[in-house]
């Protein structure tokens, strides 16, 4: 199933090169792909596949190691430019709360644990960023759940559209932290 996502994302990003001259520069007013790219409807489309792909797990994504996790990644993802102010904090929420799979935990649950992070790398950013991290290495022992959490940060990373070079580094970072390859989310 996993190889289908990744080939089916592939597809996305090869359409995304299109419209990219020689060398993959960005032609004029062509709009910008990748994981750190800019805007337009590939990014979109991507983040969608994700969110689409997160829903079909949704009856195996019932952990409270992959509730954890999650929580953790969208946390590290909120403060990857090294702050978060309460209007991006409760933007965040929202849009846990409205995910499809998180739905599998009470909203309460949710809250507690990302609030908790986000708390946590406020106040000591480097210590909050390792507590996050080990957090979310504990899904790592699940294939389908490591590859989930980090779908769930990409899905939030992109919720605007665009995926910030910090966004994408966290990203990477917790691919690391899980076992992933990076280049399966074209990071």
């Amino acid at each position: 199933m996993w190889d289908r996502i990744k080939d089916q994302a592939k597809g996305l990003q090869q359409q995304a090169q299109g419209a990219r001259g020689p060398a993959g520069q960005r032609q004029p007013g062509t709009g910008g792909s990748g994981a750190s790219g800019g805007s337009g409807g590939s990014k979109e489309k991507l983040v969608g596949l994700l969110k689409s792909q997160l829903g079909s797990l949704k009856t195996e994504l019932k952990s409270g190691a992959y509730r954890d996790a999650s929580m953790a990644m969208c946390a590290l993802v909120a403060a990857a430019d090294g702050s978060v102010d309460p209007a991006e904090r409760h933007h965040v929420e929202n849009l846990i709360l409205q995910n499809d799979v998180l739905q599998n935990f009470p909203p309460e649950q949710l809250r507690q644990r990302f609030n908790k992070h986000v708390d946590q790398l406020m106040f000591n950013f480097q210590q909050g960023r390792a507590d996050a991290m080990q957090e979310i290495a504990k899904a790592a022992k699940k294939p389908v759940e490591a590859k989930a959490v980090v779908q769930t940060g990409f899905v939030i990373a992109g919720a605007d559209g665009y995926i910030a070079p910090a966004e994408a580094q966290v990203l990477r970072e917790a691919c690391t932290a899980l076992g992933v390859s990076p280049q399966e989310f074209d990071l």
